[in-house]
Parts: structure tokens; sequence; C-alpha cells
């Protein structure tokens, strides 16, 4: 069982996350054995500026200056971890690791490809902490899908609640984490309590470039252009023309795998109104790969904001829908906590990822650890 109270024997992590929706960088503190026993500390977001978004956006699907952007991307997350530090009252040397996420820019596990950028050993140079990064080459190597991460974490972290639950992420793509009832072994597997995880579909990303291709600005905030228009139901209708919906999991998905072409002509309000539908049924649709109904649906992610997302998840899940705060987690954490506690579990040569979570063929570790001078 997930027990959240402090416990000073264990060393603190530092998790860096840096979403497909090109909002920013979130960092978060925790104290873990790595297992079972979980404790947060303090957590905060620092925003892109739109040039930084800019470079990251040129080079999504692994094309243009690469390099430089993965310079100014890492020194812009080492600038996260000094305002953490400074926030939290602590010294480098209070950190046993930093979990670096790096940011995708192309994820393609068909092919055996999986690419994000963030350069480790400059990270930890910059810090002066020891970086565990490239947490998902060895899983994809071995078979997996390198997608999602976090649900050991989560499964950790859900322990003491009523389950069958499904915890669901809605970044830029939106993932899930069903999580069965039973006992959680100690190492974060399945005895008794299977975890079954993969991508829903399209989470944040299409509607954030959808209103800002049709605006200028970068998502639609608070749902309220979602709202003020009406779903397009034949768009609609195309958009779930897809056979990834069908496919069983294991199953993930690159940032730019769905289009929002099928809108054509619509108004601003419209085409949020129907990508945002689009989000809810893909996640509804997973409901079909469950070996159980749940009994709630936990929302993390920056769609959680989302009003009108959220009243469309509700309504086609038809069991209460609720924001990951509701039972105690901090939603805008989440996933930078992940990478701590995934960080921890490399160190220990634990298992990151197992079958269920990304069809690995075996449980497996992996990242890439870069000691600091």
């Amino acid at each position: 069982m997930a027990d959240r109270s402090p416990d000073k024997a264990q060393p603190w992590a530092l998790g860096l996350m840096s979403g497909t929706s090109l909002d920013g960088i979130d960092a978060a503190l925790i104290r873990s054995d790595g297992r079972a026993r979980v404790d947060c500390g303090a957590a905060l977001s620092l925003p892109y500026d739109q040039d930084l978004r800019g470079q990251l956006r040129s080079v999504l699907g692994g094309q243009g200056p690469v390099e430089a952007v993965e310079r100014a991307l890492t020194r812009r997350h080492a600038e996260a971890v000094k305002n953490l530090l400074e926030t939290a009252g602590l010294g480098p040397d209070d950190i046993k690791v930093i979990g670096f996420h790096g940011h995708t820019i192309l994820h393609r596990p068909e092919e055996g490809r999986t690419w994000q950028i963030g350069d480790g050993a400059l990270l930890a140079a910059e810090t002066g902490i020891d970086v565990v990064c490239d947490m998902r080459s060895r899983d994809v190597a071995l078979g997996g899908e390198g997608a999602p991460l976090v649900p050991l974490y989560q499964a950790a972290l859900a322990a003491p609640l009523e389950r069958p639950l499904a915890v669901l992420n809605v970044g830029g793509v939106a993932n899930v984490t069903w999580i069965g009832a039973g006992r959680l072994d100690a190492e974060g597997g399945n005895a008794g309590a299977p975890v079954l995880a993969f991508d829903t579909g399209p989470g944040n990303a299409l509607i954030n470039d959808w209103v800002e291709a049709h605006s200028g600005e970068p998502l639609d905030r608070d749902g309220a252009l979602a709202a003020a228009g009406q779903v397009s139901e034949k768009a609609l209708e195309a958009l779930l023309d897809n056979p990834y919906f069908a496919r069983r999991p294991p199953k993930s998905l690159d940032r730019d795998d769905f289009s929002a072409a099928s809108l054509g002509a619509l108004s601003l309000e419209d085409g949020a109104a129907t990508l945002t539908a689009f989000t809810a049924a893909g996640v509804a649709l997973a409901q079909a790969f469950f070996p159980q109904p749940t009994v709630r649906w936990l929302v993390t992610g920056g769609g959680r904001h989302n009003p009108t997302l959220m009243a469309a998840l509700a309504q086609r899940l038809g069991v209460p829908v609720e924001p990951v705060e509701a039972v105690g987690w901090q939603g805008d954490a989440l996933e930078a906590q992940a990478f701590a506690y995934l960080a921890l579990r490399s160190l220990a040569g634990l298992p990151l990822t197992l079958p269920g979570t990304t069809g690995v063929r075996e449980a497996a570790s992996g990242g890439r650890l870069h000691v600091a001078a």
C-alpha cells in the first residue's frame, strides 16, 4: 500500500517533464523508496516563452536544428531545477537524482524509434546533480511501445483507493491507466492487481493547434471556445474513423498521428467544440479494453482544467469523473513526480515498464545515468 507520509530516511528525487502540449516544464520533488512509499514535496511549472515553443515545434518529427534546440531546452530545465530548489530551501547536495524526461519529438515504436531531446550530461553539469534520462529506449528495444511511463507511479499512489479505477492523463496526447482491485506487490507489479495502460487518442494537442492557428492564442482557455461552439457530427465521425481506436493495447501515439484536416472550414468555436468531443470520444472507446468496469475516473494533465472537456468526459463515461486533486494528488506535478520515482527505480534496477503497461516482452528497467562532476 502506498504510504505518502513523510519519511526523512528516504532521499529527495527531482522529476522534470516537458509534455507534448508545448506549454512548459513541470518540476517536482518526492521522497520515495521507488516502491510503495511516496512523500510528495514542492513543485512548480515554468512556462515556455513563445520563442522556445516555436523552436520545439520546428523540430517535431526529428527535423530542423535539433542540437541547438536541445541545448536551449536543457538549459531551460536547469533553470527549472534551480527555481524549485530555491522554492524548497534545498541545495544540490539534498537531491539524490534528477529524473529527466526531455521532450518527445518523434515516437514511432512500430519502427523501433522513440526520440526525446534533452542532454542529460549537460543537465548534470549545469545542476551538479546526477541525472537519469532516456527512460523509453530500452522498453522499445524490448518490443514495448515506450509509453506510457507513469502507470507504476499512479498504481503506487492509488493503492489506498477503491478499485478498479482509471487514471486519465490529458496532455498533448491522452493516456489511461486502468488499475485493478487487489494487492500491489512491492515492486509495483501486478500480483493480483493488474495494471493496464495505453494512449486513448488525442488530448490537448489538436485543440491547441487549432486554436493557435485560428486565433493566435496557445489554447482554449477554460474551454470557453468549445463551450460557445457546436460539434460537427460529420467531422467527428470522420475523425473517429481511424483504425487506432479498434486496435487492442498496448498502443501509443505520436503527437502528430492525428490531423484536424477533416474540420475543413469550421469556425474557431465549432472546431474547438468538435476536437474537444473527439478527445472525450477517444477516451470513452478505451473502456472496451478494460478487464472490468471502473468505479471512477481521476483526471490529471492540463485537460482537467478545461470544464468543457471534463463535462464531455462525464457525459460519455457514465461514472464519476474528477480531477486527481479529489484524492489529494497534485495534478500539475504528477508526471514530473513520476519521473523522479522512475529515476529512483532505475538506480535500483527495478522495472519501469510491464507487459501490461507498454507491451514490453518482460518487466524492464531502463534509463541512462549521467553522474555530475
